[in-house]
């Protein structure tokens, strides 16, 4: 059944509805072609290529990962490279982990460098080296920019919007858009300029109440529908963070987007790293909305893969300590003048 060219792997392989101990998996020929147990594997007649390969219980094996908001690793980071070789060792760093499928993430920036980085970052598109890009801003609330640089963010601009698709060369796959940024929803806005242009908008880093939340995805929705757009439902960016947190009376956004996601409007990023939202809370969103209504991503920026210090995100600059990311305060703000009284929120 197989040829003496085949790749074998065992370990605990994770499939779609369990997770098989002795696990194996055969490729020939750049194709897999047996996922399953070991002992379905001798049955099927893969035996002599199995029977070769130890067993390796501390081993997952697991599909190639997709990550659909990544602002880079290794030390790249994906808002500020000037070349296509440039951002390649960012996209390596993360394939070298699993990642076969990324969005090159680009952060709040002058209209005139996001067009820049969209059209160094569209020939690794155009090798296939990355699914595409993913715009987060620069149309978002000043209250919940996070690690945006605040005098870049602006009202909604469909001439930006079409620039920006045109400098991706039609590789501009998602857009973070706040919903009650003016500019952004009703006619002839953003959100359908994005849906012309083939670019799935995205609900984020938004201060917007309940209601502005349920017109942006109201109005997307049937953006998509009347336009019978493959593209699927509209997404949440990072869930929870750079929102207006849940209230019992003042609901915000994150209501309506699991009331959204729960119907099947829509699907929600959680970054599951321990820090950004605690674990209960993951588990508690993908029980009430179901697994595929939530896509999990990492949200990585330049220090992906590497130690501890400062990186720059864009024109914002970060401090990663003990792993974990936060936005570096300009001198004279406020944030600084707090910054040795209280541990600051990570970047997002």
């Amino acid at each position: 059944m197989t040829d003496s060219g085949a790749l074998v792997v065992r370990g605990r392989l994770v499939q779609p509805s369990a997770v098989v101990d002795d696990g194996v998996v055969v490729a020939s020929g750049g194709r897999v072609t047996f996922a399953g147990s070991v002992s379905d594997a001798l049955a099927t007649g893969y035996g002599p290529a199995v029977e070769t390969v130890p067993p390796a219980p501390g081993t997952y094996l697991l599909p190639g990962l997709v990550d659909l908001h990544n602002h880079g690793g290794g030390g790249v980071s994906f808002p500020d490279v000037t070349t296509a070789s440039e951002a390649l060792a960012g996209v390596l760093e993360h394939r070298r982990h699993g990642t076969t499928t990324l969005l090159a993430s680009l952060v709040t920036a002058r209209p005139e460098v996001l067009l820049e980085r969209a059209s160094v970052l569209a020939e690794l598109a155009v090798a296939g080296e990355i699914e595409g890009l993913h715009a987060e801003g620069p149309f978002l609330s000043y209250h919940r920019r996070g690690a945006h640089n605040p005098a870049d963010l602006q009202e909604g601009s469909v001439d930006l919007v079409r620039d920006l698709a045109e400098a991706a060369r039609g590789y501009l796959r998602t857009m973070t858009i706040a919903p009650e940024v003016p500019g952004v929803t009703g006619p002839g806005g953003v959100a359908e300029a994005l849906v012309e242009a083939g670019v799935l908008p995205s609900l984020g880093h938004t201060d917007g109440s309940t209601e502005q939340a349920e017109a942006l995805i109201a109005q997307v929705t049937a953006a998509l529908a009347a336009a019978g757009s493959p593209l699927g439902p509209l997404t949440a960016t990072h869930l929870f963070n750079g929102m207006r947190p849940l209230h019992h009376r003042r609901p915000g956004p994150i209501a309506a987007c699991l009331a959204a996601a729960a119907r099947g409007d829509m699907v929600v990023e959680l970054i599951g790293d321990g820090v950004h939202l605690d674990p209960a809370t993951v588990r508690s969103v993908f029980d009430m909305v179901g697994p595929d209504q939530v896509v999990l991503v990492t949200d990585a920026m330049a220090a992906a893969g590497v130690a501890d210090g400062r990186y720059e995100l864009g024109p914002m600059s970060v401090e990663v300590l003990d792993g974990v990311a936060r936005v570096v305060p300009e001198e004279g703000s406020p944030e600084a003048g707090e910054r040795g009284r209280s541990p600051a929120e990570p970047r997002t």
